[in-house]
């Protein structure tokens, strides 16, 4: 007899099979609020805000949909509360912190992944956002547009920018500058 707590669309109570998903997504979750905040203990305090948020509101996910999608959302409303709250706080506005912060690179592919991470950090948080979710994270426009709460035209239009403008940050002709790097081509779109 098949349980009907089990039965795809019904709710998913908070239990070792949850903890096993939850534990599952956490690297994508990780990489995903990295993306948006560029600074490790404040994406590690994200994935932890989503993890508690989604273990208390277990029942609000339903099964036979993207559990992945639907933690993305929920730290993505986390990151974007955060912000709001953070419009009104000022931090080092000369940049004489950030000055400190330098450090000459060790080898050419920091060099590059440094240059690249600056690139991506120039962007748009609209258009970063939706090029991580569909070059980073695999995740379909779709799936991105639905996470975003945005229309799926409007996540391609974000995708189809956000590769332009890196392209054009990075002084690169196109796709064909980059390397073998399968993420890389997959953020670009080759």
């Amino acid at each position: 007899m098949t349980r009907p707590d089990l039965a795809p669309g019904a709710p998913l109570t908070p239990d070792a099979e949850m903890r096993d998903m939850l534990l599952g997504a956490i690297p994508a979750l990780r990489a995903f609020a990295f993306s948006l905040t560029y600074d490790l203990d404040r994406s590690d305090d994200l994935v932890q805000d989503t993890l508690v948020r989604a273990w208390i509101k277990a029942d609000s996910f339903r099964r036979g949909t993207s559990l992945t999608a639907w933690l993305f959302t929920i730290l993505r409303n986390l990151f974007y509360s955060e912000q709001r709250k953070r419009k009104r706080e000022v931090e080092d506005v000369d940049g004489s912190l950030a000055a400190r912060l330098g450090s000459l690179p060790e080898q050419e592919i920091r060099v590059e992944m440094e240059a690249f991470r600056g690139a991506l950090e120039r962007l748009p948080l609209a258009q970063r956002e939706a090029l991580i979710l569909v070059g980073a994270q695999n995740f379909t426009y779709e799936e991105a547009a639905e996470i975003c709460g945005v229309p799926t035209g409007t996540m391609k239009s974000r995708v189809s920018r956000a590769r332009l403008r890196l392209i054009e940050l990075l002084g690169m002709d196109g796709t064909g500058d980059i390397g073998t790097d399968a993420q890389t081509r997959a953020a670009l779109g080759d």
